[in-house]
């Protein structure tokens, strides 16, 4: 709660000690519940006569030593999350064949960032890191799908401003994700905008309509919306009201189960984040119950999607079987190719 209720220089204070712990809390918990196995093993083997008995003195140096263990392997796991949590996003090159893209636009690029989570922990620095490494890339287009900052518009505008200086020669598009709606949508728009991003509310334009009569970039609301704005959440139908089916269409989503009403839809292309690759592991997993695809490059039908692990990081600075990454996206025309 820090980031949404304290000035910023009390909520880092309270948020970086309190990220970490949840994070080595998360450690510890899936280091104790693997000991528990070997726990399990110890107790059915009391029962087979054959198997010789520890007395009460090695049981509590054993007790003692997979404790000790645990509390170690947490340390040695948890620093080395910290460090992976705290380095610089990966760039990460992806060639995507859109079906439909005219021949003229072959090789226009896109370079997506998602979930920067600017806030309490991340700041201006992290920012003007971003801004660098993208626009290095010198990209065609610039897409943010959520989740770009985290806290209360009045402790967290500073750290934006670098934002200002990202550059593509189609501009610089966004959508809201779940912490958008969680910070105060409505006074961070008019600040998005500001720093010349062009945010999709269930909407979509014509992109480089000269060359090949161009292609369509569509956004749709995060689906947390619905509970937060009266206006809020995902409308598709209305995000495509116009399209022109003679047009490929590249669609925003902040999360990636937009992708089955999108193939509905004949999308030819989903960009998504919010998963963080699941950011620490074993957490991957459960992220599956509740989102289709975790990371990568998939398809539904005739819909492919890519979600990104992230730009940043939410709550513990930490990553754990993921990094952090800025997607570069190469467009070319014809039918993609899966193993």
């Amino acid at each position: 709660m820090a980031p949404r209720l304290m000035p910023r220089p009390w909520a880092s204070l309270a948020a970086w000690p309190g990220y970490i712990w949840l994070g080595l809390l998360l450690l510890l918990l899936t280091s104790l519940v693997a000991t528990e196995g070997l726990r399990l093993v110890f107790v059915l083997g009391r029962a087979v006569p054959a198997i010789p008995q520890l007395g009460p003195g090695p049981r509590l140096l054993l007790t003692r030593v997979v404790a000790l263990t645990v509390v170690a392997l947490t340390a040695v796991v948890g620093a080395y999350s910290i460090w992976q949590g705290l380095r610089d996003p990966i760039v990460k090159e992806l060639r995507i064949a859109l079906p439909g893209l005219p021949p003229a636009l072959a090789g226009t690029t896109i370079v997506q960032l998602t979930d920067l989570h600017i806030g309490a922990t991340k700041r201006r620095s992290f920012a003007d890191d971003v801004v660098r490494l993208t626009n290095a890339l010198a990209p065609d287009l610039i897409v943010i799908t959520g989740d770009l900052v985290e806290g209360r518009f009045g402790s967290g505008r500073d750290d934006t401003l670098a934002l200002a200086g990202l550059r593509a020669r189609l501009g610089v598009f966004m959508v809201t994700g779940n912490h958008e709606y969680y910070s105060g949508l409505r006074e961070w728009l008019p600040e998005l905008r500001r720093l010349g991003m062009r945010v999709l509310r269930n909407e979509h334009v014509i992109v480089d309509a000269e060359k090949g009569g161009g292609w369509e970039l569509a956004g749709i609301e995060d689906w947390n919306g619905r509970s937060i704005e009266p206006d809020g959440g995902p409308d598709l139908a209305r995000a495509l009201a116009g399209h022109d089916p003679a047009r490929p269409v590249i669609l925003l989503s902040h999360q990636p189960r937009a992708i089955f009403k999108a193939a509905q839809a004949g999308v030819g292309l989903v960009l998504s984040g919010h998963n963080h690759g699941g950011q620490i592991w074993p957490f991957t997993y459960l992220v599956r119950l509740q989102q289709p695809f975790v990371e990568g490059l998939h398809r539904v039908g005739g819909t492919q999607i890519y979600v990104s692990p992230g730009t940043g990081y939410w709550g513990p600075p930490m990553r754990l079987g993921t990094r952090a990454e800025i997607t570069k996206i190469t467009l070319v025309p014809g039918q993609q190719q899966f193993p």
